[in-house]
């Protein structure tokens, strides 16, 4: 709630539980003790000079002052469509904001979500200045919450150790959260955060406010804690070498930020951001995603038309349904054989695969499975006939000799030039049109903007490159998406890099990390789920030792982490036991009948990896409480060890569940097999679980997991 006056700076009331008319009527305004500013939309100079704001700017005559108040605000209930093309409808507020010694106009907008618990508030500011004005920082939205023993969640990470869960309580002064990547910006901090307004988060009980900034770019997150009774949360584009110069008349607009608020703690407030998610951030969220397996870590680049054939016709033998060709299948001049050549030149090598992309297609429909295939459009090498052919395409910082990624050879192609722009698109557009049975793509961007620097923007707008990039990135998307609205893509970039709303109203899900490590993954995985849902995240069955921590896991404990998210495989198949193939064979075929709880149910996360206690459980629930999925991890085995009993949430108190453990390795049944409990006593009570697996003496080994179902009768 927001209290507006015109003439005034609006100001902050309150976000909270719904309200009855009642309270709406005697609701009391924030006390501005301590000098508490609850303006949502504070501008730089006139003002506010001693506190954090969301809009700086230096106007044409060169005064750095900007004041904004009320000039005016509308109220409408409102049907549109969502960036995943999804039809949407809910309330936006229009607050008209000016400054009265300039023509500058901000539009202020909340828009609010008629079916989902969501909020989406952004900014527009327009220029009608007689010249060029310079905006220096440019937010798009501010929050003011209450202080207390306020704790804040975040996820912080690197590459192959994406999403770590991060808690610490808001204490005096700024914390910031940032990416100056310029592509990736997920793969370390994430600019998603959750507040706790009642001390350490808890799962499933406590007040939380959720924020996600809808943008695929750098970002800046700030929460200033200074002298007054409030913490001042800022979310939007990273203004670091990056102001951007408004011509007269144009009008710049920041990026959404989502707001959410949960009476019922951390997994409250996730299952919020995953309906909003699954209705319009995402494509195809209506449709169960495909059991597939990807060639990547089976063959790296040693690509070639019989051992892609072996592969779909053995994932094909599992039950599964999708075969994606990795890295290595392209290049003319330059052969794609390791990771520095190739990249823009996306030609059939035929000395690997004298059928093309044809012949893969054909064995596929052999095989009953569909097919797809890896690219990675926004970059070129130096070895390669595009770069030989466009060395004015690269992102290069003037005078300057390029710095080289991946490789000691990759480069990033300069999509602010829409030249560049008509390219990226041409590579899907020949793909598809020439192959229009290809079901999936998996898109890859594997390195940073490693200098500044434009060739297509004049020098005097160097600062738009990060900006324009993704304007140019979106534009492309939106194209690929209008001409080719069915295919399923893959947001990949070094794995999680690119785990963010702003780009994934265009793809089907994500690569949750390069890390296919069953043990580390349960972290990742539990991080990432407290934005994202199940159906997005891409969690695959992969070798052991494993390919990047050369850690060994079991089969099934693999298979049981894997299986929490959209599952897949990462794996050569021809090097697997038969008892392993068969043993997937049965996971697979469990995971189908799982599936639809899985991908469109309530996720509870019960017990967190980052306990200490070397134990990890979550479940989700179906909608309608009929059936649930539990999931527990044994991270470690020890001598004398101890674990909870962990107590089930989401389901139906009156409800009758009978339990089925599913992929199931022991010799005996659990005590709980088949036996029915009430909700209720799931829920107070949960079930005891043994710590290790019955099994033959030579088979015993120190990793345990169990999947049980659970279906009401």
């Amino acid at each position: 709630m927001l209290n507006i006056v015109k003439g005034e700076e609006p100001t902050f009331v309150y976000y909270g539980t719904r309200l009855s008319d009642e309270d709406l009527k005697t609701l009391p305004e924030p006390s501005n003790a301590n000098w508490s500013h609850l303006e949502v939309y504070p501008a730089y100079g006139a003002v506010h000079t001693q506190s954090e704001v969301a809009l700086a700017m230096k106007h044409a005559d060169g005064n750095l002052s900007t004041l904004l108040v009320c000039k005016d605000y509308s109220i409408e209930t409102i049907s549109d469509k969502a960036p995943n093309d999804q039809p949407r409808s809910g309330t936006l507020l229009t607050i008209t904001l000016a400054d009265p010694l300039y023509p500058d106009v901000v539009h202020l907008y909340y828009f609010a979500y008629a079916d989902v618990d969501m909020i989406e508030c952004w900014s527009e500011i327009t220029n009608n200045e007689p010249q060029t004005v310079t905006l220096t920082q440019f937010y798009s939205s501010c929050m003011p919450v209450r202080r207390g023993n306020v704790w804040l969640s975040h996820l912080h990470g690197s590459w192959a150790s994406e999403a770590g869960l991060v808690e610490e309580p808001l204490t005096n002064g700024l914390l910031t959260i940032k990416n100056k990547d310029g592509l990736r910006n997920a793969t370390t901090d994430r600019n998603e955060v959750m507040f706790s307004l009642d001390g350490k988060a808890r799962e499933n009980e406590g007040d939380i406010i959720g924020a996600a900034l809808l943008y695929s770019g750098n970002y800046s997150v700030k929460i200033d804690t200074d002298d007054s009774e409030y913490h001042y949360y800022f979310a939007g584009i990273n203004p670091d070498n990056s102001e951007y110069h408004l011509p007269s008349g144009e009008t710049f607009a920041t990026p959404r930020v989502a707001y959410t608020f949960a009476d019922n703690g951390l997994s409250g407030a996730s299952r919020n951001f995953h309906d909003w998610a699954r209705s319009y951030q995402l494509r195809h969220a209506d449709r169960e995603r495909l059991i597939l397996l990807n060639s990547w870590e089976g063959v790296y680049f040693d690509i070639n038309q019989e051992g892609m054939a072996q592969m779909m016709a053995d994932i094909a033998s599992m039950g599964g349904e999708l075969f994606v060709m990795d890295d290595g299948w392209f290049g003319d001049k330059y052969p794609r054989n390791s990771d520095n050549s190739s990249l823009g030149d996306w030609t059939v090598d035929t000395r690997k695969l004298p059928e093309g992309i044809g012949g893969l297609l054909r064995d596929a429909r052999r095989n009953g499975i569909k097919f797809g295939i890896w690219i990675e459009p926004e970059m070129t090498n130096t070895a390669s006939e595009l770069y030989e052919q466009h060395p004015d395409w690269i992102i290069k910082a003037p005078g300057r000799e390029p710095v080289k990624g991946r490789g000691g050879t990759q480069l990033v192609l300069d999509l602010s030039n829409p030249d560049v722009q008509d390219y990226v698109f041409s590579v899907v557009d020949n793909l598809l049109t020439t192959y229009p049975d290809i079901n999936y793509i998996k898109w890859d961007a594997n390195a940073p903007v490693m200098n500044h620097g434009s060739q297509y923007l004049p020098a005097d707008d160097q600062s738009r490159l990060y900006i324009a990039y993704h304007k140019g990135l979106i534009n492309v998307c939106k194209r690929i998406r209008t001409k080719f609205p069915d295919v399923t893509i893959q947001d990949c970039a070094s794995g999680g890099g690119r785990a963010n709303y702003g780009l994934l109203p265009y793809f089907d899900e994500f690569w949750v990390s390069d890390n296919t490590d069953a043990l580390q993954r349960i972290f990742i995985q539990w991080g990432t789920s407290y934005f994202f849902p199940a159906i997005a995240m891409a969690q695959h069955i992969s070798a052991v030792p494993n390919h990047t921590v050369f850690r060994t896991t079991s089969m099934k404990f693999r298979c049981d982490v894997a299986m929490s998210g959209r599952l897949g495989m990462e794996i050569q198949p021809k090097n697997m036991t038969e008892e392993e193939k068969d043993f997937c064979k049965g996971v697979i075929s469990n995971y189908k009948a799982v599936r639809p709880v899985i991908q469109f149910g309530d996720l509870y996360r019960l017990h967190s990896p980052y306990a200490g206690d070397n134990l990890a459980s979550m479940m989700y629930v179906s909608k309608d409480k009929t059936e649930a999925v539990f999931f527990w991890y044994k991270l470690e085995t020890m001598k004398d060890e101890h674990f909870p009993r962990i107590k089930m949430q989401g389901l139906n108190p009156d409800g009758k569940y009978t339990i089925h453990e599913l992929n199931r390795i022991d010799n005996n049944p659990l005590p709980c097999e088949g036996q029915t409990y009430t909700g209720a006593y799931l829920m107070a009570n949960g079930l005891e679980l043994p710590y290790s697996h019955d099994v033959d003496y030579a088979k015993l080994n120190d990793w345990a997991s169990r999947v049980l179902r659970l279906v009401e009768e």
